[in-house]
């Protein structure tokens, strides 16, 4: 488990210098990371479900759809921060492997707000929807 705790806070190494006695003083504890992941990816599933129940709702159930799931999937991608942190988490979304994925997802991200709000396009929401997962499945 000390290796897992390690390897996701970015420290590999098993002698503490002065810095990384700093970074441990001023960061969440272990304990503290792992409910906020909890609770960051619970309201994300829970805003996805919302959102797609919500869909069925006449005139406004786009907007709401577009909105909560969107909302839900941006909880989802902070809750890995309590893990990493947020400049790992960055590093990592923006490596050479990952950066497809990242620019779609993101683009998916605010194409389903804009589809929703101004465009007014129903299936352009969903397929924006559904490349959003995939490109995080991704």
């Amino acid at each position: 488990m000390d290796k897992l705790k390690r390897v996701l806070s970015g420290r590999d190494a098993e002698e503490p210098s002065g810095l990384a006695e700093v970074i441990d003083a001023t960061s969440l504890s272990w304990g503290t990371r792992v409910k906020g992941f909890i609770a960051c990816f619970a309201i994300g599933c829970l805003c996805s479900v919302l959102g797609s129940c919500l869909l069925w709702i006449p005139k406004k159930g786009l907007i709401l759809f577009a909105v909560f799931y969107t909302l839900g999937n941006i909880a989802s991608i902070g809750s890995t921060l309590f893990l990493m942190g947020p400049m790992k988490q960055l590093k990592r979304m923006f490596e050479p492997t990952r950066l497809i994925a990242t620019i779609v997802m993101l683009l998916c991200l605010v194409l389903t707000l804009c589809s929703a709000f101004w465009w007014h396009k129903a299936g352009l929401a969903l397929l924006f929807c559904i490349l959003q997962f995939f490109a995080m499945a991704w």
